[in-house]
């Protein structure tokens, strides 16, 4: 006796989830891969800032408000986020041994740190 043959219909996905997607699936011809990132200029063509008011930054307007939070306390040498400065000299230091190479610099070296700082100051 030989088994019946059912005919059906079955509908399979292209790919199945647990094969790899081919290269040539994913991206078709004449199609680009990857993210594609737009340029400010594609960015300021595409918004309409004329109707933004003037005040409101922007791209095209930049410029906002001084921020409200105090600035961030910089050692003056080595350029590391701090919380010390020499009274002496006011400048800003991150660790002890930064602390001996400044109390070891002579004087113009100490105002021409100043000075990058905006902080000079005429020392006695």
């Amino acid at each position: 006796m030989e088994p019946e043959l059912i005919e059906a219909e079955v509908v399979l996905p292209i790919h199945l989830s647990f094969k790899k997607i081919q290269m040539y699936e994913k991206y078709p011809k004449g199609q680009a891969r990857g993210r594609h990132w737009k340029h400010l200029k594609q960015i300021i063509q595409a918004e309409n800032y004329q109707n933004y008011p003037p005040d409101e930054p922007n791209y095209v307007n930049i410029e906002s408000a001084p921020s409200m939070k105090p600035g961030k306390r910089i050692c003056d040498i080595t350029g590391y986020e701090t919380a010390y400065f020499d009274p002496r000299t006011n400048i800003r230091y991150a660790n002890a041994d930064v602390f001996k190479l400044l109390r070891s610099l002579p004087n113009e070296y100490v105002q021409r740190y100043l000075a990058l700082r905006n902080a000079a100051v005429v020392l006695k």
